[in-house]
């Protein structure tokens, strides 16, 4: 697959800081779902999301952004890591500060390089010298950043640690396309999943097919990319038949593409209260005194989405019709349309289950236990270091609940 891009210029960002509770009892919060392996494969959902860019992104230039209790899962099961890659988060934010930090990362790293600095010669004076190193190279503060310099053209993906992609060349395709797009253009990409259902568990882009007006692009190389006009949280069941009917929305996959620049500005000007905290310490960024500055401004940035602050703000947001088999693998629901089924639609993850007059129901025990399941449809039965969960999947939002009133009842034992 050819690269258009400078391969050393692309970036990734993946997020795995979840606890995943949707899943408990399977997923826990000492090892949550992106760290399991759903399928059997012998990989976990973090292992196969690192792998499905390592064709179209250097693996140096890969950073996971995480709570610093799995640090060391992320490099025992990533080992080619380092952990300057492991940018860890010292209180949840939600997905706004999460990509905040990754860019003032990546913003640092690449100002570093753009003006001469070297691992031989770490560190800075507080004017921003270089304190080694032949140059004696000065670092700008943000306003006075050259974009124009060739190592400052970095492209970004950012996605979800816990996806599922069956068709992973398509997949790299349509993000070296996006790399294109955002390269040439001042833009803010997403990629949107064509709708197969009315899904109510996603939610919702609505595009404009005018986009080389807007772009005001004569190529047509950029042809079936499009304007978003609205995002929809997650509708009701009526809805989103409205939605699939009407040919212009997609789900919203959540994996965004853009530049380094262009993501900047968008925090300076639509997220300052974010962007802010940040540049109070742009030039500690990528230097041995990082952690430190995060541990102390992090836990005091709003709490907010990416999807809230910038991309339902921004003028320059366009989609890429995609499909490639995506899933969000949020629920026992997903993972149970996802997985294998038997003649009475059951299915028995990793487990031996026997099923009498039982239809549509999801199975997963321990290794070495037998699970009969007679006279119940549409269960989850799922058993986990001593925590047994059955549960009609239709009422699986209450997990989330069921985990809070056991946290209460039991004081975090079954955590």
């Amino acid at each position: 697959m050819e690269n258009k891009n400078n391969n050393s210029n692309n970036y990734c960002v993946i997020m795995a800081g979840g606890v995943g509770s949707r899943f408990w009892p399977y997923s826990r919060a000492e090892k949550p779902k992106q760290f399991l392996d759903f399928f059997g494969t012998g990989r976990s959902l973090l292992q196969m999301t690192v792998d499905r860019f390592r064709p179209i992104v250097p693996i140096e230039n890969v950073f996971i952004v995480t709570n610093v209790a799995y640090k060391e899962l992320i490099l025992e099961q990533v080992p080619d890591l380092s952990e300057k890659q492991i940018l860890c988060e010292p209180a949840r934010r939600n997905t706004a500060p999460c990509i905040a930090y990754a860019t003032a990362h990546i913003r640092a790293l690449c100002i570093q390089r753009a003006y001469g600095y070297t691992e031989e010669y770490q560190g800075f004076t507080k004017d921003g010298k270089v304190k080694g190193g032949p140059s004696k190279s000065s670092l700008p503060n943000y306003q006075d950043i050259d974009w124009s310099k060739p190592e400052m053209r970095a492209n970004i993906v950012v996605a979800a640690s816990d996806h599922l992609i069956l068709e992973e060349d398509k997949f790299r395709q349509t993000i070296l396309k996006a790399f294109d797009f955002v390269s040439k253009h001042k833009a803010i990409a997403t990629l949107g999943m064509q709708p197969t259902r009315p899904e109510t568990g996603y939610g919702y882009i609505q595009f404009v097919e005018n986009a080389l007006d807007k772009l005001r692009d004569e190529s047509l190389e950029f042809r079936d990319i499009y304007p978003v006009k609205t995002f929809t949280e997650k509708p009701n069941l009526e809805m989103a038949k409205v939605f699939l009917q009407s040919g212009d929305f997609l789900w919203n996959s959540g994996i965004f593409v853009w530049n380094l620049q262009t993501i900047s500005e968008a925090f300076r000007y639509l997220l300052p209260e974010v962007a802010d905290r940040f540049r109070e310490g742009e030039l500690l960024m990528g230097t041995d005194k990082e952690e430190e500055f995060i541990e102390y401004i992090f836990p005091k940035c709003p709490n907010i989405s990416i999807d809230y602050g910038i991309m339902e703000k921004a003028d320059n947001v366009f989609v890429l019709p995609s499909s490639f088999g995506w899933s969000d693998l949020g629920t026992w629901g997903s993972l149970y349309e996802l997985s294998e089924k038997d003649e009475a639609h059951n299915v028995s993850l990793h487990s031996d289950a026997l099923f009498y007059e039982a239809e549509g129901n999801i199975v997963t025990l321990e290794p070495g236990k037998l699970a009969v399941v007679q006279g119940v449809n549409d269960m989850i039965i799922a058993e986990q270091k001593g925590v047994l969960l059955v549960c009609k999947k239709g009422e699986e939002q209450r997990i989330k609940q069921f985990v809070a009133d056991a946290q209460t009842k039991f004081e975090g034992k079954y955590n």
